[in-house]
């Protein structure tokens, strides 16, 4: 699994015209799952997320996490971030998951954030979404269960 880690003073998606999420100080997950994936990758995901020392303390550091700050986190699916775009110009998904399978691990991220104690959002999967979100810092983190992170 991937995910792109943004830290947040505000994020949120729209479906529409319709607000589905909506978080403030936090974090906005963009999570792909791809073929292969299992669910001890998405356990490991949400450990690293929910850990993630990149919240400043007192000191101006980056030392606190999610839960320490009592954050909350909107979590989106994306299927692109598997997109290959190696050879030629136009990106190829057959590394991502099919949907349903997709969907359980997705699922199953957001449940162990939960189990976290940390408030999960989400977005619509599958469907097309507007996300809108305030980078604080800016901070992006790019993680990946196969590359041991």
């Amino acid at each position: 699994m991937r995910a792109v880690v943004q830290r947040v003073s505000r994020a949120s998606v729209t479906v529409g015209d319709e607000r589905v999420a909506s978080v403030g100080r936090g974090l906005c997950v963009l999570v792909g799952v791809g073929r292969g994936d299992e669910g001890s990758d998405a356990d490991l995901l949400a450990e690293k997320v929910v850990g993630l020392r990149i919240f400043e303390d007192a000191a101006g550091k980056m030392n606190l996490s999610l839960a320490d700050v009592g954050g909350e986190l909107l979590a989106v699916s994306q299927f692109t971030l598997l997109g290959d775009a190696r050879k030629g110009k136009r990106p190829s998904f057959v590394d991502a998951m099919e949907p349903e399978g997709a969907r359980s691990l997705f699922e199953r991220f957001c449940e162990r954030c939960r189990g976290s104690g940390v408030p999960v959002s989400t977005g619509r999967f599958r469907a097309e979404m507007q996300v809108e979100l305030v980078n604080e810092g800016p901070v992006t983190i790019l993680l990946d269960s196969r590359r041991a992170f």
